[in-house]
C-alpha cells in the first residue's frame, strides 16, 4: 500500500551527514516532514544546530552529532550514538562532499587527496558502519550523493577545472553500484542521486557569475534553470521510501536533462 504524503518514511530512523546546510539540510528536513526521526552530522556545529532547530520546530525528533566523518573513530562514535539512542538505522544519506577548483596542470597533490578523502572516505566509512547493522536486520536504505560532474561538467571544466571532484563523484557511482550488489541478498538497497547545477547558499553566487556564459549552467541544461535543494531532497525521499523497494545500484540524475 502506498503511504500518504506526510508519512512516506514514518517511524524510520534516518542518519544524514553534511546536514549543517545546503543539500544535507534540505534532505534532513524533507525526511522529517515525511515522518522520519533524524540523526544529523556535520563538522559545522553552528549550522548543525540550526538544522536541528528546524527539524524540532516541525515536530520531529533530532539528534545532532558534530563529527568529522572522514575520520574512522568519529564515524564509529556517530553510529554508536545513533544506535544507542534509537536502536536502529533505517536510512543513511551520505551527503558530505566538495571540490577544489584548479586546472589539471595547476593541481596540487594535497588538494587532490583532500577531495578524495572528503567525498570518498566519508562515504566509505559511513556505508561500512551502516552495512554491518543493516545486513543483520536484513533491511535498510543507503543513498549516496554523486553529481553530474561524474561525467564532466562544462562550466566547471571550461572556467575553473576541478577534475578531482569529477573523479570523486564518478567513483561514488561505481562504489554505489558495487555495494548494492554486495548487499542485495540482505534486502538492503544502495542508490545514488546525481545533482546537476543546484543553487545553495554556497553555490548560488558562483552560478550567477557564469550563468550567461556560453558554457554556463543554464545554457547547458535543457530545462533552462538551475535546480533548488528541494529537487534533490525529493529524489532522496523517493529512494528512501517503500516506493523504491525494487530499485538498487542506480544513480538517479536530477540535473534538468543535462
Amino acid at each position: 500500500m502506498t503511504k500518504r504524503a506526510g508519512d512516506r518514511v514514518a517511524d524510520k530512523i534516518a542518519l544524514v551527514t553534511g546536514a549543517a546546510g545546503g543539500l544535507g539540510r534540505a534532505i534532513a528536513l524533507r525526511l522529517a516532514e515525511e515522518g522520519a526521526s533524524l540523526v544529523i552530522a556535520d563538522i559545522d556545529a553552528k549550522g548543525l544546530a540550526e538544522t536541528e532547530r528546524r527539524i524540532k520546530e516541525s515536530g520531529r525528533p533530532a539528534l545532532s552529532v558534530t563529527a568529522d566523518v572522514t575520520e574512522e573513530a568519529a564515524v564509529k562514535s556517530l553510529f554508536a550514538s545513533a544506535l544507542g539512542t534509537h536502536g536502529q538505522i533505517d536510512i543513511l544519506v551520505n551527503d558530505v562532499g566538495g571540490g577544489q577548483t584548479g586546472r589539471i596542470w595547476e593541481a596540487k597533490v594535497e588538494d587532490w587527496d583532500f577531495v578524495m578523502r572528503l567525498n570518498l572516505r566519508s562515504a566509505f566509512l559511513c556505508t561500512r558502519e551502516a552495512a554491518g547493522h543493516m545486513r543483520q536486520r536484513r533491511a535498510g536504505r543507503i543513498i549516496n550523493l554523486s553529481s553530474g560532474a561524474r561525467e564532466g561538467t562544462p562550466w566547471m571544466a571550461y572556467y575553473s577545472g576541478n577534475s578531482a571532484y569529477a573523479a570523486a563523484k564518478a567513483a561514488i557511482h561505481g562504489f554505489t553500484r558495487n555495494v548494492a550488489l554486495e548487499l542485495a541478498e540482505y534486502g538492503v538497497t544502495v542508490n545514488a542521486v546525481a545533482p546537476g547545477p543546484i543553487e545553495t547558499e554556497k553555490t548560488g553566487p558562483g552560478f550567477r557569475k557564469i550563468e550567461d556564459l556560453e558554457y554556463g549552467p543554464i545554457r547547458a541544461t535543457p530545462l533552462r534553470r538551475i535546480g533548488v535543494p528541494a529537487d534533490i531532497a525529493g529524489a532522496v525521499l523517493y529512494l528512501a521510501s517503500d516506493e523504491a523497494n525494487y530499485i538498487t545500484g542506480t544513480t538517479l540524475a536530477v540535473a534538468g536533462g543535462r
